[in-house]
């Protein structure tokens, strides 16, 4: 196995993971939407600095517009709006494990958009993954009269949904240029909307100009946004897709960590009996898919033509950047 793509791969999940007690963190310095937007702008200025050396900083062609629509959109400006309103009220650790069901609704979508068959092994994984939301959302556990925790916890399986949707367009889109040179032109078709909202929402931004909130910041757009996505591009040439998605399974896991260390937060039984049910639903998912991959799918494209996600099986599970 590749040892470069291992590391890179640890890096990612540990960077992925911990970036969501580090974004609640930031939040307390500057408000949600103008927080995403200072990130994309970071991670489109990154981006650039990283392909304009390499000479594949150029316009996407017409054909792959509409994906990059898509993932600008959704997977970046809508998910990340919608998980930066939830992380003010939401643990990170639980929102970790909540904006990770992503997976669970690819599954039913893609038998139903996609003509993809849901296997019982897929189903199986469903099954499980639900499971593990009712445990979050035990009745004994969970104040359900509280409202704010209520629309907080919504907007994170909402945002979920979202991203599972990018997740279909992604792999029923015929790729001309790779994900990684389309990367800067998602962020800044994400970024328009989300400054606008920003702007109308939040007025000016009010950055305490605090130490904390400039590490937070540069952490989220030059690491956990532009280093990620190169990294996660690298590694799904470099391992097996079956490899790379069990892999991301940690980065949840890693988020209820790392609030504990960064943010005191108690590894409650509700949360990590919810993970360990979420987490076991979509590695039975994952492994079901790849069993059920049709020889057409899972034979690479040529070089340089990424053919319908095959390319990119990882990233065609992911839909775009992380959190």
């Amino acid at each position: 196995m590749n040892l470069r793509a291992v590391v890179l791969l640890a890096l990612l999940v540990m960077i992925w993971g911990a970036n969501w007690p580090i974004m609640k963190m930031g939040l307390a310095h500057l408000q949600p939407f103008w927080f995403a937007a200072f990130r994309l702008a970071l991670g489109w200025v990154s981006m650039v600095a990283i392909l304009l050396p390499m000479g594949r900083l150029r316009l996407p062609p017409r054909a792959d517009w509409p994906v990059v629509v898509s993932l600008g959109l959704l997977n970046m400006a809508l998910f990340m709006a919608l998980t930066n309103i939830a992380l003010q009220v939401v643990p990170a650790g639980r929102s970790a494990i909540l904006a990770y069901t992503t997976p669970l609704w690819v599954a039913p979508g893609a038998a139903l958009f996609l003509g993809e068959r849901l296997t019982r092994g897929r189903l199986a994984g469903l099954c499980l993954g639900l499971g593990g939301i009712v445990v979050l959302f035990n009745p004994m556990g969970f104040d359900w009269g509280n409202a704010a925790a209520l629309l907080g916890n919504g907007l994170l399986l909402l945002a979920a949904l979202i991203w599972a949707i990018a997740i279909l367009h992604v792999r029923g889109h015929v790729w001309r240029a790779s994900p990684l040179e389309l990367a800067p032109w998602q962020m800044l078709i994400g970024l328009v909307p989300v400054t606008a909202l920003a702007a109308i929402v939040e007025g000016v931004p009010r950055p305490d100009g605090s130490f904390e909130l400039a590490w937070v910041l540069i952490y989220n757009g030059t690491l956990a946004t532009a280093f990620a996505f190169w990294a996660a591009v690298t590694v799904n040439r470099l391992l097996p897709a079956l490899t790379v998605s069990l892999s991301f399974l940690c980065v949840p896991a890693g988020g209820l960590v790392f609030s504990s260390l960064l943010l005191g937060e108690g590894l409650s039984l509700t949360n990590m009996g919810g993970l360990a049910l979420i987490v076991a639903g979509v590695a039975i998912t994952a492994v079901a898919g790849t069993r059920d991959r049709t020889p057409e799918s899972a034979t690479p494209a040529p070089a340089g033509h990424p053919g319908r996600g095959a390319k990119f099986p990882a990233l065609r599970g992911k839909g775009g950047i992380g959190p």
